[in-house]
């Protein structure tokens, strides 16, 4: 290997490790890790170790890659029955409510700040979105209502679509011929309902092919499932539709499919995802001048205030008019609007496109993420508490790994019995497990046996059950209501449906 490219090496495998402890040290302290990766990038920039970075077109195409990864992991993540009712809240907050968002915030800073109507509404467009990596590592710490948490992850894992559409528009504004404006409002329905089918396209797809293709290594299943939902950016891109809407809607659906080894699928996504931030965020910190960021300050002070305080809470009270959303939940949903790397990577589409002001715009959305992230993230669970919309603690649910038997068109299933779960204390014939089901094996104190029928069930026992491919589902079903309400399960109409996250 050459010299310059072992360096690299090095480099980038220390920072990665650091980015990796720091996720421990950053959780003590209750910064949010972001900031530290942003300051990592920041000392190997021009102002730390002197290395300078200024490709602005690299960052933003890194960028967006970085983000098709992070939205798919939402998407594999979310559980389809706690997003379903809360789907017409995140599908208003991520039309009416950016479109609400651009608009105050344009004429805040066309007021204060004295800019053009353009680049005004540049920095309500940029700022509208808000961040999908920073929404979901904050928000799976606290407890909080599935209700809650699952409108505020949809909304952040689908308003990339539009946003990126609209800063594009206005970003190219008096430099490409300019279309009447009922054009661009055809446009952009165009290309999100375009992007939706996509993404049900490419899901079904995946969905059909994972679950009838036994592959001969587990460890590439994971692989196949990221596949996919690349796949759905590319196809919607191609098509001129939104491809970030794509992946997410591919994500729900693979990750609501019954689908081989789906634990594993889940863990590699999360892990890509971290990889993604840590990367995205150390290329943001190079790429920003912090010689320039004192004259950011006020302007990004300025539109963070209005942002929190105008745009925000009106944008939430204007989209939850339909929906039965009280005052508490609307305050929590205004206070918990995150913004991370999204806005800054947003901004380096003007910044590619020499839009005037840009340079501006970027250093204003950095010191403003960097500022109230802090103020923001660190005060969501005392917030919480105040309004009154934290969640009692709840037993773990069970977590159910499949593996295919192919030649004996079965599934090997494994869990665990969590603390909290009724399974602890019920005999294995009381699981009654529908024919074709059985446990074959319990794992103890490190210990494993066969059990029998008055086998009792303890806290820690992981146990493997092999069933049939078409009572596969049942015998889910059946152990995750056990699990929930014991062995008289549906004497209390528990029939153990997915369970929420």
């Amino acid at each position: 290997m050459t010299p310059g490219l072992d360096v690299a090496l090095l480099v980038g495998a220390a920072v990665l490790l650091v980015a990796v402890g720091a996720v421990r040290f950053s959780t003590r302290l209750g910064v949010p890790s972001l900031l530290v990766y942003l300051a990592l990038g920041v000392l190997l920039g021009e102002a730390g170790l002197g290395i300078r970075f200024d490709d602005v077109e690299l960052t933003r195409v890194l960028g967006f890659c970085a983000l098709i990864v992070i939205i798919a992991e939402g998407g594999l993540t979310a559980r389809w029955s706690t997003l379903r009712p809360v789907l017409g809240l995140a599908a208003a907050l991520s039309t009416v409510g950016v479109v609400v968002s651009i608009v105050v915030v344009g004429v805040v800073v066309h007021l204060l700040l004295g800019l053009d109507w353009r680049l005004s509404l540049l920095y309500g467009a940029v700022l509208s979105s808000t961040d999908a990596a920073a929404v979901f590592a904050t928000l799976r710490r606290l407890r909080l209502p599935p209700r809650l948490v699952a409108a505020l992850e949809a909304e952040s894992g689908v308003n990339d679509a539009p946003v990126v559409l609209l800063v594009l528009l206005l970003s190219r504004a008096g430099v490409e011929a300019a279309h009447p404006w009922w054009y661009e409002v055809l446009l952009l329905g165009y290309e999100l309902s375009a992007g939706a089918a996509v993404g049900v396209g490419a899901g079904l797809a995946g969905r059909y092919a994972l679950r009838r293709a036994a592959l001969p290594s587990a460890g590439l299943y994971p692989i196949a499932v990221v596949g996919f939902t690349v796949l759905a950016y590319a196809a919607g891109s191609v098509l001129h539709a939104s491809g970030f809407l794509a992946v997410y809607v591919a994500g729900v659906l693979l990750g609501n499919s019954r689908l081989p080894h789906r634990q594993a699928i889940l863990g590699f996504a999360d892990g890509l995802a971290w990889l993604a931030q840590i990367g995205l965020f150390v290329l943001l910190g190079l790429l920003v001048s912090p010689s320039r960021l004192d004259a950011a300050v006020l302007p990004a002070v300025i539109t963070g205030l209005a942002l929190l305080l105008l745009a925000r809470p009106l944008s939430v009270a204007v989209s939850a008019l339909p929906f039965r959303v009280n005052l508490r939940e609307q305050l929590f949903l205004s206070w918990a609007g995150l913004r991370g790397a999204v806005p800054v990577v947003l901004a380096t589409i003007p910044l590619s496109l020499h839009v005037p002001g840009a340079a501006r715009l970027f250093d204003a959305v950095f010191v403003l993420v960097v500022i109230f992230t802090l103020l923001q993230a660190g005060t969501l669970a005392p917030a919480a508490r105040r309004l009154g919309v934290t969640a009692p603690a709840e037993a773990s649910e069970i977590l159910l790994e499949t593996a295919p038997l192919e030649r004996m068109r079965a599934d090997l299933l494994q869990m665990e019995v969590p603390a909290g779960s009724r399974l602890a204390g019920v005999h294995v014939d009381e699981l009654r497990l529908p024919v074709g089901a059985a446990v074959t094996l319990v794992l103890r104190d490190g210990a494993g046996f066969v059990p029998g029928a008055d086998t009792r069930l303890k806290v820690g026992d992981s146990l493997l059950i092999v069933a049939t491919a078409g009572v596969r589902d049942e015998t889910e079903r059946r152990l995750r209501a056990v699990s929930r309400r014991g062995r008289l399960a549906r004497w209390f109409g528990e029939y153990g449906e997915e369970p929420a996250r």
